[in-house]
């Protein structure tokens, strides 16, 4: 059975009947198997007192015993829907409060609990759920390193290989196939990789119809997921050569993620890391390029907490992990991103990734 010892403290700490968990990255830390997110309410509800309980797709029963839950379980089919598995948990687990995750757990999930249980008041507990696996152990941060060391091994594939005349897609194309070659589980996310007047979009996406030409600035934001973890990074080059504009707003830009290594240590707060990040492109000649915060937390998600920006007032504790990704962008011209893993140590703080950050030219 695994250990839920912490969600049934959590619901106690909240004074509530019982912590609810959908699959994802707070499913699968709990339970040690993932499992998919889809149409089907798959849940776990986990009481304050006494044992927990499971509503499980039928079809998803020969997986669900390998996890080895001892608690009761309702599972239910297609053809049958999913009300009678609610009504019998209510029955056997007579709730009137629950703490859910509000960013993953799905309206018709909530829903089905509230038809079973019409009294129930549901709590947004995300902040208090993913807030347990916020400092990271060991072996955490052994998963997070492997998938960074595989990350930045693709990168040094990808970026020997760029050729002025190729296209965005393409370059998109080589970057996954090299994270897979050198051993990626799967894709954090959807990479970027954007060109010239592109990479100025913060989210932009790769076009199959631009060909990349010299002097355009080419950025990579990008990730491996290796044992459940993701990384995230960014590195922005220049085909071929480089403006003196862009030479100055990269050396700014790079300056800004230094300060970020500098201000972040235990005690901190995520504000304080964030306001000394943005201040040095504020005081540059280009603080109407500003388009975002300095970074957020990394994980078992690409985005958790704490997220480092101004007015957050969390405190930076041993464990944490958070990405250092100052940027500027001037729209229809050109951006420029420099992303690191950082680890918060008991002294300060040290980088999980280590690719060069001077600006470098390929393409050649």
């Amino acid at each position: 059975m695994p250990d839920l010892s912490e969600y049934q403290q959590l619901a106690k700490d909240m004074s509530v009947d019982a912590v609810a968990l959908v699959p994802g990255p707070n499913f699968t830390r709990a339970l040690g198997k993932p499992f998919m997110s889809h149409e089907r309410p798959f849940v776990v509800v986990i009481p304050a007192m006494g044992e927990p309980a499971a509503i499980v797709p039928n079809l998803e029963l020969g997986s669900w015993a390998l996890v080895g839950f001892d608690g009761a379980v309702f599972d239910w089919r297609d053809q049958t829907g999913y009300d009678d598995a609610f009504a019998a948990l209510a029955e056997h687990m007579p709730l009137r409060s629950l703490a859910v995750e509000g960013q993953v757990m799905r309206v018709f999930v909530s829903k089905a609990f509230t038809r079973a249980l019409p009294e129930l008041r549901i709590v947004d507990a995300e902040r208090e759920i993913s807030g347990l696996r916020i400092i990271k152990t060991d072996d955490d941060i052994a998963a997070l390193q492997a998938a960074i060391d595989i990350s930045e091994r693709a990168l040094e594939r990808v970026i020997a290989d760029v050729r002025v005349g190729q296209t965005e897609v393409q370059i998109e194309q080589a970057l996954i196939q090299a994270l897979f070659a050198e051993g990626a589980a799967s894709l954090a996310f959807s990479p970027i990789v954007t060109a010239g007047g592109n990479s100025a979009q913060p989210h932009g996406k790769a076009r199959a119809d631009y060909q990349i030409k010299a002097g355009d600035a080419l950025l990579f934001d990008f990730g491996a997921r290796k044992h459940g973890f993701a990384a995230d990074i960014t590195r922005t080059f220049f085909v071929a050569e480089a403006s003196d504009e862009g030479r100055e707003v990269y050396g700014t830009v790079l300056r800004a993620n230094l300060v970020g290594f500098e201000a972040c240590r235990p005690g901190a707060t995520a504000h304080d890391i964030d306001d000394a990040v943005t201040s040095v492109l504020e005081a540059s000649p280009y603080a109407d390029r500003i388009r975002t915060k300095t970074g957020h937390g990394l994980g078992r998600d690409v985005h958790e907490a704490p997220y480092i920006m101004r007015g957050n007032d969390q405190i930076m504790r041993a464990g944490m992990v958070w990405t250092n990704e100052p940027g500027l962008y001037d729209l229809d011209n050109f951006g420029v991103r420099i992303e690191d893993d950082v680890l918060v140590t008991k002294d300060g703080c040290r980088s999980l990734t280590s690719f060069p950050k001077e600006l470098t030219i390929i393409g050649r």
